[in-house]
């Protein structure tokens, strides 16, 4: 259709790929740049380009757009964390609750200590225990790894491929993953018990607490909530994001929108009135327009030149749609100086250019209206500046509203019929619509799309991200948990008597449960003051991926606490209330 910009060098519309020959060079072909573009004068045009390897392309790439979508590596490396914070909680875990059964461990400590048996040889048997548990977790897990790679799949929206455990590489990367966590998880408890004086022991005179180091163990309690509470905070702040992303004003009308994609075809182009026409005909459509692209989609640069402030005439490279006299008051854009197109005025056509209030500014007008009677210059096109309509977000949320400037298109210029329709029976007007298009149109099928839909496909990576992050912090907030399931336990035990003799004094069950719980809601409560800085650094840095936010403010982290406080208070409440109904009796007969 276009022959010619086969010949200019600066017409970068296409996606080029370069195979180099065996052991070339990139950094060479790269250093080689300069002097191409002032060859072929590529450098007049503004132009500059750069190598990036096909494998970089979907993670690692620093181009303004691709051909497919792309993810985002930063997005990996969070996930990772995430995975190893988990896989330390656990671990705390692991030694929270072999700790908590130091007790019932002690006297097999103390007899083995008293028959010969050296400190180094049991702390090796309470290693070699661990890592046999962690190497029966692999197996178990290896076998839900294939139902977990489905459900990951499904929460993240990527299709990762099976995994062969059978492979020798993988398998035994995956048993010395194994030992690591069983002697990460063991060597402290396995210390703690091996260190047991056996005289002590046998003598019933034996304080866990001594042994035990509580102190370290409530550390490692709070480093788990804090971690738990940021991922909770994260998830409220991810998902008010995602929420504040659907629901934001765009500028323009998106609802009740359906898109024809007719791409170019010359019939469709040369017959767009009639059939824009038969179309606004029928039953439960309100108004019908025709474009080049329409909001969500790529739009190109333009060379544009406009009249200055100081009346000299500018270069700069704003976005261009090219529309028909309909689409302004189809999609409702506000103007907010000069005028729209319009069939009145003939020339519109061909000597009238609308932009938006950020390319007014790019110009140099603070105020839209000075930009009105400007003369511009744009792709052999000339006339002047006859409206300002309002900045929409024709793009995602993640960027700024882009000086825009919307131009006349000719009929062999559009792509696109944008219908808006009534929304009390959609499939009936569909029906109409689709028995217009195959009379009009009987040499392609009637391919559409509603622009809500199609504009919140932009949002899918972000609402996948927040699948993944809740199932993240959920499981976190379990595991973490079970560790403070593992220190409550530990301290039941380890005020058993306390408590008996508590009971014999007359104290109640829930004066008993308040006892035991107040300590662990002290150490919830120093991790939430830990996590608030730690969580507002995080998300800040996730939210300046969009230009248009929310702030976050003290309400999620209270959400957050009092939603961490309630699952710690019930985890401690079973315990509490396990330890205070136990009869005084058996608790002090050895008294």
């Amino acid at each position: 259709m276009r022959p010619e910009i086969f010949d200019y060098w600066g017409y970068v519309d296409y996606y080029t790929y370069i195979l180099l020959k065996e052991n070339a060079s990139i950094h060479s072909m790269q250093s080689q740049v300069p002097a191409f573009l002032e060859r072929h004068k590529t450098g007049e045009a503004g132009y500059t380009f750069a190598f990036e390897k096909m494998s970089d392309a979907y993670l690692h790439s620093v181009a303004t757009r691709q051909p497919g979508p792309t993810g985002s590596v930063l997005n990996v490396y969070l996930f990772a964390c995430i995975a190893v914070f988990i896989m330390l909680i656990a671990c705390i875990n692991f030694m929270n609750l072999s700790t908590a059964r130091s007790l019932e461990r002690a006297k097999e400590v103390g007899v083995r200590k008293v028959l010969g048996v050296k400190p180094s040889r049991l702390m090796w048997q309470f290693l070699v225990e661990s890592i046999l548990l962690s190497l029966a977790a692999a197996i178990i897990a290896m076998l839900l790894a294939q139902p977990g790679i489905s459900l990951i799949s499904k929460l993240s929206g990527k299709e990762i491929s099976t995994v062969n455990f059978f492979n020798p590489l993988l398998f035994g990367g995956m048993a010395l993953f194994a030992v690591i966590v069983g002697l990460l998880a063991g060597i402290y408890p396995a210390w703690v018990l091996s260190g047991f004086r056996p005289i002590a022991v046998l003598k019933g005179k034996f304080n866990p607490a001594d042994q035990g180091g509580i102190a370290f163990r409530k550390v490692l309690v709070v480093f788990q909530f804090t971690l738990s509470i940021a991922l909770i905070a994260g998830t409220i702040i991810v998902y008010t994001q995602l929420k504040y992303l659907n629901h934001h004003d765009l500028g323009f009308q998106k609802d009740q929108m359906l898109i024809l994609n007719f791409e170019g075809d010359a019939a469709v182009q040369k017959n767009i009135e009639a059939i824009k026409k038969a179309i606004a005909s029928q039953p439960g459509v309100n108004a019908v327009a025709a474009s080049r692209a329409v909001p969500g989609e790529f739009l190109p640069n333009a060379g544009t030149f406009i009249q200055t402030p100081e009346g000299k005439l500018d270069h700069r490279d704003p976005l261009i749609y090219e529309i028909d006299f309909d689409f302004i008051p189809v999609f409702n854009i506000p103007l907010v100086a000069g005028r729209v197109y319009s069939r009145s005025h003939p020339s519109d056509s061909a000597e009238a250019m609308v932009i938006n209030e950020a390319a007014a500014k790019l110009f140099g007008y603070t105020n839209p209206a000075d930009a009105v009677g400007k003369k511009f210059e744009q792709w052999g096109r000339k006339g002047t500046v006859i409206g300002v309509v309002k900045d929409f977000n024709f793009r995602s949320l993640h960027l700024p509203v882009e000086p825009l400037t919307l131009r006349y298109g000719y009929p062999d210029m559009l792509n696109r019929i944008s219908v808006s329709i009534k929304g009390d029976n959609i499939p009936a007007t569909l029906g109409h619509i689709k028995k217009v298009w195959d009379q009009l149109v009987p040499q392609r099928p009637m391919l559409y799309h509603f622009l809500d839909e199609s504009f919140s496909e932009q949002y899918e990576a972000d609402q996948h991200f927040g699948y993944l992050f809740t199932f993240f912090a959920c499981l976190a907030i379990c595991i973490a948990c079970l560790g403070l399931l593992g220190l409550s336990t530990f301290m039941a035990q380890q005020r058993v008597k306390e408590i008996g003799i508590r009971k014999v004094l007359g104290s109640s069950v829930s004066g008993i449960v308040i006892l035991l719980s107040k300590d662990f809601i002290k150490l919830v409560l120093i991790a939430i003051v830990i996590a608030v800085p730690i969580c507002c650094w995080a998300m800040n840095q996730w939210l300046q991926d969009f230009a248009y936010r929310i702030t976050i403010g003290p309400l999620v982290f209270i959400k957050a606490g009092i939603l961490a406080l309630g699952v710690a208070l019930t985890t401690i409440t079973w315990q509490a209330v396990k330890a205070a109904i136990v009869n005084p009796v058996h608790s002090l007969r050895n008294e």
